[in-house]
């Protein structure tokens, strides 16, 4: 990745300052599509890129042409996971969105004939237009098995699920399995959960079969002592469902997890990650020192997953202390979905340098920023333009649009 210090590698990172300044800047153009052709996210499951670049291209006024080259580039045919051309999907996907329907032929073109045609369809099932999936239900039904239709029909109601499902036996099938499998769910433990003791729900945690996560979660949920002997027991060995259940459960536990996890970070002893996601969550004042630590060695480290928690613990403390190192991470990062901790971090420890940043995350590839910035950035008259965009903008999430019209109102 470029420097955070270039326009490109801030294109890279989804920062909002690039996107502000992307139509003065030289070469603007292609590192918006360089960006697209080799996807910068650090983790693209949890990292949103598609309506930063897709927004890029209408404010550039870049044509579909290149983004649809690349989904048909000659790798395509030796592209193992889809990876190589998902960005460039959800930037199509978001495209369209935009109002730009061109962008709409490509994704349908890639549904016929690419490599990785599921997830094209799946891309324009998501837009719930029948209009512009006409014909492709044919194709749905004769490509795809069981295991496939169960996954297209998996979301919420869709028009162009139920459309399809009207023509198509086999993906009417699939719907009615949907349903029939929502109406049958019921909780892991059911009514019987509150008859078994905490000695009872240990043991079934104990043996580390599909009844054990279940086991698990209850005594999370009872917030039982034991759960914490069970971390002591688990998490020092190699990694497991099971020890990944406990870290969950113990998440959610409280305060009442603090001691003991202020002596799992002090031994280090295999359950010092636990200790700091408890810490960062419910710790008080004194663990400022531990977290802070922590947040300079991740920040050396470029390690931006282990810089979340921190971040997260010391914004809740209000630790003044943290500032420096939260603009650093801001800008240096390469981990976007971080920046919504960040935002949220420095509002509450420093709100006056916070402003700049609020007005920077309007433009930001992260919804989490957006709706942040949008709910607490100064009021000027560029800042009430952007809100009027965000609230009047279809492609936007309805959080942002709420927090925009909020704004706007005030």
């Amino acid at each position: 990745m470029e420097s955070a210090g270039t326009l490109h590698g801030q294109l890279q990172r989804g920062l909002g300052r690039a996107a502000r300044r992307a139509a003065d800047k030289p070469g603007a153009s292609e590192f918006v599509y360089d960006c697209i052709r080799r996807d910068p996210r650090w983790d693209p499951r949890a990292e949103t890129r598609g309506l930063y670049y897709a927004r890029l291209m209408v404010d550039l006024e870049l044509p579909v042409g290149p983004v649809a080259e690349h989904l048909f580039d000659s790798s395509d045919q030796s592209d193992g996971d889809g990876r190589r051309v998902q960005l460039a999907l959800e930037v199509l996907a978001d495209l369209v969105r935009l109002s730009r329907r061109e962008a709409a032929s490509a994704l349908y073109r890639y549904a016929e004939e690419g490599t990785h045609w599921f997830d094209a369809v799946d891309t324009l099932v998501g837009l719930a237009d029948p209009t512009l999936t006409h014909g492709l239900d044919e194709l749905v039904a004769a490509r795809c098995n069981e295991s496939a239709l169960d996954a297209l029909v998996a979301g919420p109601h869709n028009p162009v699920i139920e459309s399809w499902a009207a023509r198509q036996p086999r993906i009417a099938d699939a719907l009615a399995r949907r349903r029939e499998t929502g109406r049958a769910r019921r909780s892991g433990l059911g009514a019987a959960r509150a008859e078994r003791t905490e000695a009872e729900l240990l043991e079934a945690a104990r043996r580390r079969d599909d009844g054990a996560v279940a086991a698990i979660f209850e005594l999370g949920r009872r917030r039982a002592p034991a759960l914490l002997d069970l971390a002591e027991e688990l998490l020092p060995q190699r990694p497991s469902r099971w020890g990944g259940a406990v870290c969950r459960a113990l998440r959610e536990y409280g305060p009442e997890a603090v001691p003991r996890a202020r002596a799992w970070a002090a031994s280090r002893g295999g359950c010092q990650d636990l200790a700091l996601a408890i810490l960062a969550r419910h710790g008080t004042r004194q663990d400022i020192p531990l977290l802070m630590n922590e947040l300079q060695d991740a920040v050396e480290r470029c390690d931006w997953g282990d810089a979340a928690g921190p971040i997260e613990g010391l914004g809740r403390l209000r630790a003044g202390e943290a500032v420096p190192l939260l603009k650093t991470a801001w800008t240096e990062s390469t981990y976007a979905f971080l920046r919504p901790r960040i935002l949220t971090a420095l509002t509450r420890t420093a709100p006056h340098t916070a402003e700049s940043y609020t007005v920077e995350g309007l433009w930001d590839c992260e919804e989490g920023v957006r709706q942040i910035a949008a709910e607490t950035v100064p009021l000027t008259r560029e800042t009430r333009i952007r809100l009027q965009r965000l609230h009047h903008d279809a492609a936007e999430e309805p959080a942002v649009r709420a927090a925009a019209a909020g704004r706007l109102m005030a």
